[in-house]
């Protein structure tokens, strides 16, 4: 590449970071190639616009249809169920409450399981259920393609070290000259953005010979990650076919970029292919339990989704390929009228992204069978939390879009179920607050209902204990099939490689994970009511840098956070035992994980006992793949060398080592 100066380039890096006349929204040191500006008009939602690429999608209803039909059958049936249960004599206004919110409930896990067993079918037989089909690492590339790391007060040495790692798998594959890497920092603070920028130097000069290495600090963090994004293409995306976004903890092998971005070339209606990440390197049992279960059933769910999102899929944020072009032209975002947390710049701005490059036409496709995309996640629990309550905040914003008439059915869809996702909590709360109250009712201790004004004869609620427990049986099948389809999978893999004691550890895995998943959802039963309301309040979130590593709670800080679980828990269970030991048994799983909330929270946060260690173990952590062994080796690397006065002056030798 010829390394001219001019506004937006250094040609040769200066020996120390320093700010530069012609950078003015730059600092204190940046390298950039020269300008390749490319518009990016903002949308408009109000308006329905014509699609860019124009296909007729046929055929999509069917798989639409056995997810929804499905789902609609199974919760009529429950329903149906549940009023034979309550309206033993005639239904009271308290138990239609409790019969409504119990079956919204029961809809929504619904829909979730049977787009795991749709998805665990293909799977079954060895079919790939991917909706693009992933070309090998050998195909020729003709277009550039930028690798993205949009970070805010991210590990520099973590981010090098992947960097490194991830040029070098190129380079052995003769793939690097067709990629670039961008670093687009919207770090704050002129302490942090020069260690940081001192990183990225060295490595930018350590990587010369092999992948070139930009790096830019915005001084104004306009809009998040979303204008961080936004402003790259405007300044260099016309010099680029794809971009790929990675995070601050992503990983992505060699061939799994030469794949993704032969791919895009190979289809020029697909505007973006979304991989399926799988979560690796963690420590702490919270990090460990997650890891196991998202890629223990997370492989049937993501093949339902690809089953029935077909080409009009979603967007997660990163480890995903997006067509330069396409998202310049279709997916500028406006600011949302009105005051924060609706109104502003857009929080969740995946999900709308992919809402805008369906409505343009292009195809939002999803690679679930693609392996070599990995990330991380936050150590603990109330980190898990700080970021969960960011991304309420984001996917409750779309309430605001989803009405617009500029917005396609299938982005109806996909924006109304993530704003679901995080009022299903507060659903499930009062469904457990109003069942409390029919126990007391039941028990005479709070007034009863009449059905009206003239009759004398107070009408009791009388439940059928054995229709109940039926009830509750058949629930907790629909509710555990995914855990289930996912053992399947896992036993059929054990028994492909004659792995008798595989198969049981992963059982002993499913296990574990099961009844630490039912200790922890009530924490965030709580945790996401409670975040829903206050942003229905007018609460904003604000932006705080993610936690990804050494994430140890202290006992007394976990008991703090967990208070308000704890206190509830106390009063439910002393309420319920007031009622009748049945009934304290019957909340038993949520009143436990309430009462337990600040010992489980500290426990999760801890590194995982070696029994955890081995039922909880992937195939990544069995057999870690050759990119992430680098990557890990070359982050320690750049650790040393940011600890080591000195250590981060280019060697002379830097680009033959």
């Amino acid at each position: 590449m010829d390394k001219a100066v001019n506004e937006n380039f250094i040609g040769e890096m200066p020996e120390a970071p320093s700010y530069s006349k012609t950078a003015p929204d730059a600092g204190p040191w940046w390298y950039l190639p020269p300008g390749a500006p490319l518009a990016m008009p903002t949308q408009d939602f109000t308006r329905p616009v014509s699609a860019v690429v124009e296909e007729k999608r046929r055929g999509y209803w069917v798989p639409r249809t056995a997810i929804f039909a499905g789902a609609a059958v199974l919760t009529a049936a429950f329903a149906h169920e549940l009023f034979s249960i309550l309206a033993f004599v005639v239904i009271t206004p308290v138990q239609f409450l409790f019969l409504i919110l119990s079956t919204i409930a029961f809809g929504w896990i619904a829909v979730g399981s049977l787009t795991a067993a749709l998805g665990f079918l293909p799977l079954f037989i060895g079919e790939q259920p991917d909706t693009i089909e992933p070309p090998p690492p050998t195909s020729p590339l003709t277009g550039r393609t930028a690798l993205l790391f949009p970070v805010y007060h991210e590990d520099p040495a973590q981010i090098a070290g992947a960097i490194e790692a991830m040029g070098r798998e190129l380079a052995e594959l003769g793939r690097s000259d067709y990629f670039d890497v961008f670093v687009l920092s919207d770090t704050r603070g002129d302490d942090a953005g020069e260690k940081e920028a001192a990183v990225y130097r060295a490595l930018s000069a350590e990587l010369s010979e092999i992948v070139t290495v930009y790096y830019r600090r915005r001084l104004k963090n306009t809009a998040r990650k979303a204008g961080n994004i936004a402003d790259w293409v405007e300044r260099f995306g016309a010099a680029y076919q794809s971009f790929v976004i990675l995070d601050g903890d992503s990983v992505m092998s060699g061939a799994t970029l030469v794949s993704l971005a032969a791919a895009m070339e190979a289809d020029p209606k697909a505007g973006l292919i979304q991989t399926v990440p799988r979560l690796v390197g963690g420590e702490t049992l919270l990090q460990r339990l997650q890891q196991f279960a998202s890629n223990t059933y997370g492989p049937a769910v993501a093949a339902g989704l690809a089953f029935w999102h077909r080409d009009q899929g979603n967007y997660w944020g990163h480890n995903a390929i997006i067509r330069t072009a396409a998202f310049a032209s279709a997916a500028g975002l406006p600011d949302l009228p009105g005051r924060k947390p609706f109104g502003g710049h857009i929080l969740s701005h995946d999900f709308v992204e992919a809402v805008l490059l369906q409505r343009a036409g292009y195809g939002v496709h999803m690679m679930s069978s693609l392996e070599g995309s990995y990330e991380g996640m936050p150590p603990n629990i109330i980190d898990v939390v700080a970021r969960d309550r960011r991304w309420a905040q984001g996917n409750l914003q779309h309430l605001a879009i989803v009405s617009q008439p500029g917005v396609t059915p299938m982005g109806r869809l996909h924006l109304g179920m993530g704003a679901a996702s995080y009022l299903i909590s507060a659903v499930w709360a009062m469904s457990l607050v109003v069942g409390v109250v029919l126990a007391l009712q039941g028990q005479q201790m709070i007034p009863s209902y009449f059905r009206d004004n003239k009759t004398l004869f107070p009408i009791w609620p009388i439940i059928d204990p054995g229709a109940a427990l039926r009830l509750f049986l058949e629930t907790m099948i629909v509710v555990l099939l995914p855990k289930a389809l996912g053992l399947l999978l896992a036993w059929k893999e054990a028994r492909r490689e004659r792995d008798f004691f595989g198969a049981i550890r992963v059982t002993l895995g499913v296990l574990i994970e099961t009844i630490y998943s039912m200790l922890i959802a009530p924490i965030f039963m709580v945790t996401q009511s409670i975040g829903a309301a206050e942003i229905l309040a007018g609460r904003d979130s604000g932006w705080k840098p993610q936690k990804r590593n050494d994430g140890a709670l202290t006992f007394d800080d976990a008991m703090w956070f967990a208070r308000w679980q704890t206190a509830i828990g106390g009063i439910a269970g002393a309420i319920a035992w007031t009622v009748s030991p049945a009934l304290l048994a019957w909340m038993s799983p949520v009143i436990l994980g309430l009462v337990l909330a600040g010992p489980v929270s500290w426990l999760t946060s801890r590194r995982a006992g070696p029994i955890e260690r081995w039922a909880l173990a992937t195939k990544e952590d069995q057999r870690p793949p050759p990119v992430l062994v680098d990557t890990a080796h070359r982050s320690r690397d750049w650790e040393r060398k940011i600890a080591t006065p000195g250590g981060l002056s280019p060697r002379p030798d830097a680009a033959a080592a």
